[in-house]
């Protein structure tokens, strides 16, 4: 599935250029401080007003949004900045509140997106309008859900989507609130090369001092725009404050971010990197020698291990391979979490080819 609308002939973006940036609070407050915002984003260079009328919240009793009276006051702050507007939905309702009144745009949420039933109903619902809809990653990082939630939205006639990456839940200690997993926006775009693709750093991070540098992250990695929460006192901001920057902290980031091609017109650098993915072609092909070789040891020790009456799993061995194996990537200067990943990997392929004899 490619046919998707190329994002620069969206009404949201006419005319600009890249980074895309759709920006706003978290949720909308009061009127006067949107339009006010409204201005101060126009002069950032945002073309697209975000704001969010209905906040899903984990626990009751929390700010939940101001409901279907913000959708007017999104409407009013958009027009008289001239800008576009976007809101999110979570099921049909949403959906007729938000063409009631007007919004150009929405998004679907990372818990909505992770139901088939409710994307279906804002699907159905969406049928024969032209808004464009941005769809977030759900919050487990399952490419399939994500996938299948845009597949929805695509078999109900829509071509306006995009693809919005805001990072998944993560149960421990890391730095960010919804660490990336940039693997996973990858092979999304792998799957639909005409997707447009948008990283939301504010939900990534939880954090405003780490926003610009996610940002800078995924435009480094093609990235098409830019989905951010700004509010004009965030300290004061009734939902995520902690993760909203200023309308001048914006401005800013927009200035230092720099914008990469996915080509280049420079045939001595063309011609350096052709050589080196050349390498880099001889080595894939020699890891795949190496890894069957290794399968079909695997193999030969897992009949031995029959016929001996022997466990698959022998813990021992297991802890001596990872250890000498991050000892090794330390020496060359590797991420020891790169080579545990892979050796993991290896190591469960290793165990299932066991246990087919």
């Amino acid at each position: 599935m490619s046919d998707f609308c190329q994002i620069q002939d969206w009404k949201l973006f006419s005319g600009s250029i890249r980074p895309w940036v759709i920006a706003g609070p978290c949720s909308v407050e009061n009127r006067e401080s949107l339009i006010s915002e409204a201005f101060s984003l126009k002069k950032a260079g945002v073309r697209v007003l975000r704001g969010g009328l209905w906040k899903p919240r984990t626990h009751p009793g929390c700010f939940e949004g101001v409901g279907e009276t913000g959708a007017q006051w999104l409407r009013e702050a958009g027009a008289a900045a001239d800008m576009h507007t976007a809101t999110e939905v979570a099921n049909a309702r949403h959906v007729e509140i938000v063409l009631k009144n007007g919004i150009d745009a929405v998004w679907i949420g990372a818990r909505t997106t992770g139901n088939p039933f409710l994307v279906q109903e804002i699907a159905e619902a969406l049928r024969g309008t032209d808004t464009p809809v941005f769809v977030k990653n759900p919050m487990v990082p399952d490419p399939e859900l994500w996938s299948g939630a845009i597949e929805r939205f695509a078999r109900c006639g829509l071509d306006c989507i995009c693809a919005v990456h805001r990072g998944f839940h993560f149960y421990g200690e890391n730095l960010y609130r919804n660490p990336p997993f940039w693997q996973i926006p990858v092979e999304l775009r792998r799957r639909f090369p005409g997707l447009p693709l948008f990283c939301d750093p504010s939900h990534i991070t939880g954090r405003r001092d780490l926003v610009e540098d996610i940002a800078r992250q995924a435009l480094i990695l093609g990235f098409d725009g830019l989905m951010i929460e700004v509010h004009p006192d965030p300290d004061r901001a009734l939902s995520d404050a902690a993760q909203q920057i200023t309308p001048e902290d914006l401005a800013g980031i927009l200035g230092r971010l720099k914008i990469r091609k996915t080509s280049t017109q420079d045939a001595e650098a063309a011609a350096a990197i052709d050589d080196l993915r050349t390498g880099i072609d001889r080595i894939d092909a020699a890891l795949i020698d190496l890894l069957a070789q290794r399968m079909d040891i695997s193999a030969s020790i897992g009949l031995i291990k029959e016929r001996s009456g022997m466990t698959v799993l022998q813990a021992d061995r297991w802890n001596n391979v990872l250890e000498r194996a991050r000892a090794m990537a330390k020496e060359k200067d590797l991420d020891e979490d790169f080579i545990t990943e892979i050796f993991t990997t290896i190591h469960r392929a290793s165990m299932e080819r066991q246990l087919k004899k």
